[in-house]
């Protein structure tokens, strides 16, 4: 469908279309100026009818949280027959977008994202607000490599994309699922009283996503698989197998030890043996991960007289050392690879770790 809005057109008097930033299935996004405040914002359009509904009480939902970790929701009004939710403009990619630049993440990074995820669905369920919908495109992080923001969005059309979740998965056949587009992204992330019985479905559904998608943050894949073909898998809720990423490197293992516990106990069949949000993120509170700023540059040498560590050209012309231990990814280290890495104080040269490949 085209665009609902127009650059230069001005909603309420007040805010000021700049351009088209993106849709999902209920609705469009453009950036905007609120006139009023001075400041950019998101701007937020339902596509049809249907959503046009749900629209106005699915909006004063997400007004409830008030969280780092969330989109903060600014306004809500309606002209010419229309609905419009306005949100705080992010300065970042949705994470979906961000793994095609890295995939899957590194231990660390994913647990920094997971940690601020976790804290974000605390903030929710303290609100009575379920997600419903937490998946890739609904996480925003920020544009540099070290993912220094990250807010979950659209709690604001969490009703909304309950009842079209439900609607799909009640119409008992694939054509009812695969037509709705909310259904098919949030199916890898699908709780399984979700597909047998979404109508009763408790927070608990968000712990689960979470679990999927930290499966999914770092192996590359959902466990259970996408589309259609993931359904008997997550209604049979067995244990995922290990990503075999996790085998390559042992200095890893500490960390992906502690994440694969509470992935597992958040994937559990049981709804009531999952852990609460607010215990997810006490769980995170723990793990100790590295984080911090990030650099990019391609590998140089590797190895060096055949021992196991090479050298990184940074984009910034530094020489950085690295160890094959400090390396995480699903092929090995190859001169002329592009990668990411974090930086640490060393002698002759600073040292990297982790050490991930760029797509």
């Amino acid at each position: 469908m085209g665009n609902l809005l127009d650059p230069g057109q001005v909603l309420l008097d007040r805010y000021l279309v700049e351009s088209y930033l993106n849709e999902g299935g209920m609705q469009q996004v453009f950036a905007a100026k609120d006139q009023s405040f001075n400041r950019h914002v998101a701007l937020k359009v339902p596509k049809n009818d249907s959503a046009e509904r749900r629209f106005d009480r699915s909006a004063h939902l997400s007004a409830r949280i008030t969280h780092p970790n969330v989109a903060k929701t600014l306004d809500y009004f309606e002209e010419g027959g229309k609905s419009y939710l306005v949100e705080e403009l992010i300065d970042g990619i949705d994470l979906g977008r961000y793994l095609e630049k890295c995939d899957p993440l590194d231990p660390h990074l994913a647990a920094h994202i997971l940690h601020h995820l976790a804290r974000a669905l605390a903030a929710s369920h303290h609100a009575n607000v379920i997600h419903r919908d937490l998946k890739p495109s609904n996480i925003i992080v920020g544009n540099d490599l070290a993912a220094s923001v990250v807010k979950v969005t659209d709690f604001g059309i969490a009703k909304m994309a309950e009842e079209e979740i439900t609607s799909a998965v009640d119409g008992g056949n694939e054509d009812s699922i695969t037509a709705s587009k909310t259904a098919m992204g949030a199916l890898p992330y699908m709780a399984p009283e979700m597909i047998e019985d979404s109508k009763h479905a408790t927070v608990a559904v968000d712990v689960w996503a979470w679990g999927a998608l930290a499966y999914r943050l770092l192996s590359g894949e959902p466990p259970y698989g996408s589309g259609l073909k993931a359904v008997t898998g997550i209604i049979a809720a067995k244990t995922p197998p290990k990503p075999t990423i996790w085998q390559k490197n042992s200095h890893f293992e500490p960390l992906l030890t502690e994440l694969w516990n509470i992935i597992v106990s958040s994937l559990n069949k049981d709804p009531k043996q999952r852990p609460t949000a607010n215990q997810l993120a006490e769980k995170c509170d723990k793990l100790g991960y590295i984080y911090g700023p990030r650099a990019s540059g391609m590998i140089e040498t590797f190895p060096v007289r055949n021992w196991s560590y090479g050298f990184i050209l940074g984009d910034n012309k530094h020489k950085v050392f690295f160890h094959r231990q400090s390396f995480f990814g699903v092929s090995d280290p190859t001169v002329g690879m592009k990668v990411a890495y974090s930086t640490f104080p060393g002698s002759p040269h600073v040292r990297a770790f982790p050490v991930v490949p760029l797509n």
